[in-house]
């Protein structure tokens, strides 16, 4: 049994190891464009009018809040897989 919960950790283990290089990447994306935002000219820009600066500032919104319900994913997840083993290993416990 001991060899099973050490495999389902290793496995969960790796698995957060690839959300988190999933979750840098997208990282360097928001930086990138954060970078981007920043180094506009503050006077006169030229985004073709209004609407075009207004869609602009909402491309950089939502990418910034997909990075951040990314990173609430990959917390909710490994919440999920720890509570597990604890669970089985109250369990084992027990026994």
């Amino acid at each position: 049994m001991q060899s099973k919960i050490t495999k389902v950790l290793q496995h969960m283990a790796h698995t957060h190891e690839q959300m988190a290089r999933i979750l840098d990447a997208e990282r360097h994306v928001a930086v990138r464009m954060s970078q981007i935002v920043h180094d506009l000219p503050d006077a006169d820009p030229d985004f073709g009018g209004f609407s075009g600066l207004v869609e602009s500032s909402g491309q950089v919104n939502k990418n910034i809040i997909a990075y951040l319900n990314a990173l609430a994913d990959l917390e909710e997840a490994m919440a999920e897989g720890v509570g597990r083993v604890i669970k089985e290993l109250n369990g084992q416990e027990e026994e």
